[in-house]
């Protein structure tokens, strides 16, 4: 007797359900990240609680670019958990809509961040607080240039069709990601440059 061997054509990408092991993969990196994020956060409130004369502008930062690109990355997410929805319906061309929108916004983020470091009147070896400003949204950048590198890799995957509602635990765990870094960045935002007109 024979044995016969049928080949799925399409082969399963990443478990079932979002709680498979990379989503708990991914938790424990977003804690190691907050911890980082945390320490750099700390040390520059440390330095303000210490001493008023850390290079601080003379004049709070202006929000003409950093507010709309705050509320660029809020609507990345937004869109984001929108097509994340449609896709628990079965919505496929919605959740790739999303990913789309949501990786051109991060990349607007990124261009717009850019600017606002050109347009900057400090060097990040000129005192504390330039150090602390680039080195924290330089972080942040890294970060969001990771994010929106996955959410191309799941652009492509979901066109390719390997993604349905059962299965899409690779979706759920990248856009975790995205959210995350999206968190961080209103952290950063209201300690860089809100707190400062609080002064």
């Amino acid at each position: 007797m024979i044995d016969t061997i049928s080949f799925r054509r399409n082969l399963p990408v990443g478990a079932v359900g979002h709680r498979a092991l990379g989503w708990w993969g991914m938790w424990m990196l977003i804690a190691t990240e907050a911890a980082l994020f945390a320490y750099l956060l700390f040390s520059y409130f440390y330095l303000l609680s210490q001493s008023q004369n850390i290079g601080l502008p003379a004049t709070p930062p202006s929000l003409r670019l950093a507010l709309p690109n705050t509320f660029i990355l809020i609507g990345s997410s937004l869109i984001l958990w929108w097509g994340e929805r449609g896709m628990r319906r079965g919505r496929m061309m919605r959740q790739l809509a999303a990913l789309g929108l949501a990786l051109a916004l991060g990349v607007i983020f990124m261009a717009v961040q850019g600017e606002e470091w050109r347009n900057k009147t400090f060097s990040i070896t000129e005192h504390a607080y330039g150090s602390l400003y680039f080195t924290v949204t330089g972080f942040h950048m890294l970060h969001v240039l990771g994010g929106a590198l996955m959410l191309a890799a799941l652009f492509v995957w979901t066109a390719l069709g390997h993604f349905n509602a059962e299965r899409n635990a690779p979706i759920t765990i990248g856009a975790l990601y995205w959210h995350f870094v999206d968190a961080v960045w209103l952290t950063i935002f209201g300690s860089f440059y809100l707190y400062p007109y609080l002064l």
